[in-house]
């Protein structure tokens, strides 16, 4: 795998690394570097030998950096001089690039690909609001498959339950891992709210249409087999109840990704990102029943969790406050 260094002035690129691994999970052979006030070239040098050297792979480093010409850039490039054909530098540090690489480590064995890859996510995350701001010729588009509105249902390629619904673990790694079309978030309190229908469609990522519908048109798109040919859907509920209700209608989902379910009152919490009340827990028995299986995961890279383990926790705390 290849080695990434993000190296910065201060305290950035330790933030940033925290930041990629809250959205992507925690990377093996990825360090931070970083020149601090009292700090010289040479502490920077020193610092980024260290990190390669605990690498598994030498042969294969990005650089990360975040200004071209500055001292961590000109350190990298020192060290790069002796491997030109393997090391590549990426300045201009930004978290989509970031992201980006973590993701492409996955397809991709060498440094030089994965710098030539991750340009283009990195300038399409510059965006400036209100969009009239922006040059006409770098204003987003989206991007329509060839086949768009050809006769067909749905590919649906990734259901999940988020009660974040739409946030960068989805914008970025789910999105990348999947490759949607359209981001469809299924709910009928979102879908009366128009701020927060507003804020799911400027969050989508570029080249890719979010919607927010109500569980009843989500029923009637399922079954609509002659616009959807070539669209790859990404599902969003915000609850399990939600799911099971498309389910229970006649959206075709055989898998479920379940990624995160917020606390609250009355709920127990099993692992740190899903809490269950009684409700949550008979709705995933009956998901069961009806044949979907659950994939337990916040991201791509991440181990897969036991739900009949999880479910069986979460009553037993249940059974014990019931009592206490």
């Amino acid at each position: 795998m290849v080695g990434i260094i993000i190296a910065s002035h201060g305290e950035f690129a330790n933030g940033i690394l925290q930041s990629g691994a809250m959205i992507f999970g925690e990377q093996e052979n990825v360090k931070a570097v970083t020149l601090m006030p009292s700090e010289g070239p040479d502490d920077v040098k020193a610092k980024m030998e260290e990190a390669i050297a605990s690498f598994d792979n030498q042969d294969e480093v990005l650089f990360l950096v975040d200004l071209w010409g500055g001292t961590p850039f000109n350190q990298a490039n020192g060290l790069m001089e002796a491997h030109k054909d393997k090391w590549a530098i990426v300045a201009g540090l930004n978290l989509a690039m970031l992201i980006e690489a973590y993701s492409s480590r996955f397809s991709m064995d060498t440094a030089h690909e994965i710098a030539a890859h991750i340009l283009s996510t990195a300038k399409e995350a510059v965006k400036v609001k209100p969009e009239e701001l922006e040059p006409a010729d770098a204003a987003a588009k989206t991007v329509q498959p060839s086949n768009a509105g050809a006769p067909g249902k749905f590919e649906y390629v990734l259901a999940r339950i988020d009660s974040r619904l739409l946030h960068g673990q989805v914008a970025t790694s789910w999105t990348k891992n999947t490759l949607p079309t359209r981001i469809i978030v299924v709910s009928d309190e979102v879908a009366k709210d128009e701020l927060r229908k507003k804020l799911i469609q400027q969050a989508a990522p570029s080249g890719v249409k979010a919607h927010v519908v109500p569980i009843r048109k989500m029923i009637e798109l399922a079954k609509d087999d002659q616009h959807f040919g070539g669209q790859r859907a990404l599902l969003l509920f915000e609850t399990p109840q939600d799911a099971l209700r498309a389910v229970e209608g006649g959206v075709p989902l055989d898998t479920i990704n379940v990624g995160s379910m917020s606390h609250s009152p009355g709920k127990v919490q099993p692992n740190k990102v899903l809490a269950f009340n009684q409700d949550d827990i008979d709705t995933f028995k009956r998901l069961k029943e009806l044949g979907v299986k659950f994939d337990v995961r916040k991201v791509p890279n991440d181990s897969r969790g036991n739900m009949d383990e999880i479910l069986k926790r979460a009553q037993a705390e249940l059974d014990n406050q019931k009592r206490s």
